[in-house]
């Protein structure tokens, strides 16, 4: 199991939305020795969310070695053909360190804010995947019912010969791991809504379709993204992280938070992790919810060390 982080792009209680902010989490992360760094995406969002691809293009020049993730990007709200274009570039000038998340979002309003109807989400987002592919491959073109990249050249190319890898975001179920079997190159799981036990019978359940497509389910990656956190050993602090910063922002009953979310102490964050590694987990995007620099500073020297025994 490897780490990434979450840029900082989702307000929960004072966020500056600055560059220095920004940039500062961006070098920490690459000193500390995280593999990646990824950015989630949303239009219009219960609180202040800044833009997703625009983060992760500013995190280029201070992201060192490290991948660069979407975690997920929303190609049926954006339009299949401008994040493509948006995507290329940014693998383009990272030197091809871009895994592209995609998945159909979670919220009707950034549906609404664009104009479609979020029940036509789903064979949207089948059909976005493969004119992302047909974009960036730029062999055969794609055309569908909703989308046509037939004449389209987007130039110039990712710097990936066939395109970033694609990664389908699914909480799990078992419409959305076939879709992640028939259509992904690895597979996206969010913290905040699965447990240990849950993610390891998704796991072998999306294996079991991978094979079934003669798939090489060995070869097939994952990662668990939205992994809120922050570590104290003050209760009467997590308390407040639940009651103040995550519950009202998240919308999951706090109960629920409580038993999937590391906040607390350390020894709880590593058990969660361990369980987590346990199940199949490859790499865990996590995700300070506050103090976020320190935060990663406190990871790295009281819960990764603790991992590696």
């Amino acid at each position: 199991m490897d780490f990434g982080a979450h840029l900082p792009l989702m307000d929960f209680g004072g966020h500056p939305y600055s560059l220095r902010h920004l940039t500062e989490y961006v070098d920490a992360a690459r000193r500390l020795g995280f593999a990646a760094v990824s950015a989630n995406d949303h239009m219009v969002f219960a609180v202040p969310w800044l833009d997703g691809p625009t983060a992760l293009a500013v995190a280029l020049g201070h992201s060192g070695e490290m991948s660069l993730a979407t975690t997920v990007s929303l190609p049926v709200v954006r339009g299949p053909i401008p994040l493509a274009k948006a995507l290329g570039a940014i693998d383009r000038l990272s030197g091809g360190r871009l895994v592209v998340g995609v998945g159909p979002g979670s919220s009707e309003r950034d549906y609404a804010a664009v104009g479609i109807d979020d029940v036509e989400r789903w064979p949207r987002l089948d059909e976005a995947i493969q004119a992302l592919r047909a974009l960036w491959r730029r062999d055969e073109p794609f055309v569908g019912r909703y989308y046509s990249t037939d004449g389209i050249d987007l130039q110039p190319a990712p710097a990936q010969p066939a395109g970033p890898p694609i990664w389908v975001g699914s909480w799990g179920s078992r419409a959305g791991l076939r879709r992640t079997a028939r259509l992904g190159d690895g597979w996206l799981a969010s913290a905040y809504n699965t447990t240990p036990d849950r993610f390891g019978a998704a796991w072998s359940l999306l294996r079991g379709f991978l094979a079934e497509l003669g798939r090489d389910a060995g070869a097939f990656p994952n990662a668990l993204a939205t992994m809120w956190c922050y570590i104290t050993e003050s209760r009467s602090e997590a308390d407040e992280i639940f009651r103040t910063r995550l519950a009202p922002t998240i919308h999951r009953p706090e109960g629920v938070l409580r038993e999937r979310l590391p906040v607390g102490p350390a020894e709880a964050f590593v058990e969660k992790l361990s369980a987590f590694r346990d199940a199949g987990v490859q790499r865990v995007f996590i995700w300070p919810v506050h103090d976020e620099r320190r935060q990663l500073d406190l990871f790295a020297e009281k819960v990764r060390p603790a991992l590696a025994v």
